[in-house]
């Protein structure tokens, strides 16, 4: 790797923004499915057909308040990712020494040696970024998913006033509850990440191995679009399917999440009426195993898989465009730093066999 510390945070942060525009009206789909209000809002009383007019309706809102977190969230975790990985790597009694690779995240080393596999060590790492992550992410999270409810509940109520202002109204006393789902978030996103990413990490290199033993080593021509595929192209495929694995797995703490965060605005909008439903405000102080045992007890088990097909697909194409556009974005900016040091592509593909 030949990346510094800026290239993987500008990579990062430009592959999350555009996904984020692609994706977020699937994510606002699932998130309303996933709501305890689902029933009530979006299907006919009398019939119990889906009301499309209300469910495919604002699909965008809340969007930027996820964009301008996901642009230092991103960063973060791939930074705090690629170097944990880094400094795991080049302290392995497993791996051979890989600083002639070059780059400034490979110099860094721990205080001693050690033997964890392959696969715990991207497991520390993904997990250590996602909880960096988290710490930024959590707020844009709650306001998102609320926001991406609000426009059927209140739409009449508030008139043109923004689903976003309404939302920002009912934390203007407690901003500290926007951090209510930190838990919640990081109890969904690190068995998620952890799975995930050693899986990811095992298909593609893999994959990688298997393509270059059909391409061959040979420098012909085509070596520099040969590596752009390897860096993305077969990077999008991995992750596209290690990402529905294990979004399948964690369906269901993603849907204890999703009501945990919906609730998180439910006490200061009671309050606001006077506290006239004490059981609501009692129910959005819930921690993630007692609202998990009310999904059980009021909806069956049924009810932890919510969305959970959408969730896959959604999953699916979005780690794959926001992993390949990562990689292409590194690659171009890897190839960049080098042309300028004067290095050849063969010490690129050189790097990569290591990290």
């Amino acid at each position: 790797m030949y990346n510094s510390h800026t290239d993987i945070w500008a990579a990062g942060a430009f592959a999350a923004v555009v996904v984020d525009f692609v994706v977020y009206p699937v994510d606002t789909l699932k998130t309303r499915i996933q709501s305890p209000d689902y029933s009530k809002v979006f299907k006919d009383a009398n019939t119990g057909t889906i009301k499309r007019h209300v469910l495919f309706k604002g699909l965008y809102q809340g969007v930027w308040s996820v964009v301008f977190s996901t642009i230092p969230s991103s960063g973060a975790f791939f930074t705090t990712y690629e170097t944990v990985k880094s400094i795991l790597y080049n302290s392995s009694t497993q791996t051979p020494d890989n600083n002639s690779s070059g780059g400034s995240l490979n110099n860094i080393c721990l205080p001693f040696k050690h033997s964890l596999p392959t696969p715990i060590m991207h497991g520390i790492a993904s997990s250590t970024g996602e909880m960096v992550s988290c710490l930024m992410l959590t707020p844009a999270e709650v306001l998102k998913q609320n926001a991406q409810m609000i426009q059927s509940q209140n739409s009449n109520q508030h008139g043109n006033k923004s689903a976003m202002r309404q939302v920002l109204s009912r934390f203007r006393h407690r901003p500290w509850r926007l951090w209510s789902g930190y838990t919640a978030l990081v109890g969904r996103n690190l068995p998620t990440t952890a799975l995930q990413f050693p899986l990811f990490e095992f298909i593609r290199s893999n994959m990688i191995k298997r393509w270059r033993e059909r391409k061959g080593k040979g420098g012909d021509s085509n070596a520099q679009s040969d590596l752009l595929i390897e860096r993305a192209g077969l990077t999008g495929i991995s992750a596209a399917m290690s990402g529905t694995v294990a979004s399948t797995v964690t369906t269901p703490i993603d849907v204890i999440k999703t009501r945990i965060m919906l609730s998180a605005a439910s006490e200061d909008t009671e309050r606001g009426k006077g506290g006239s439903d004490v059981k609501g405000a009692a129910r959005s102080k819930q921690g993630p195993l007692a609202v998990g045992r009310d999904i059980v007890r009021n909806e069956g088990v049924r009810g932890l898989f919510k969305g959970g097909l959408i969730r896959a697909g959604w999953t699916a194409v979005a780690l794959g465009m926001y992993l390949s556009l990562y990689e292409g974005g590194r690659f171009y900016l890897e190839n960049r730093r080098r042309e300028r040091d004067g290095l050849s592509l063969q010490s690129a593909r050189e790097g990569d066999e290591v990290v």
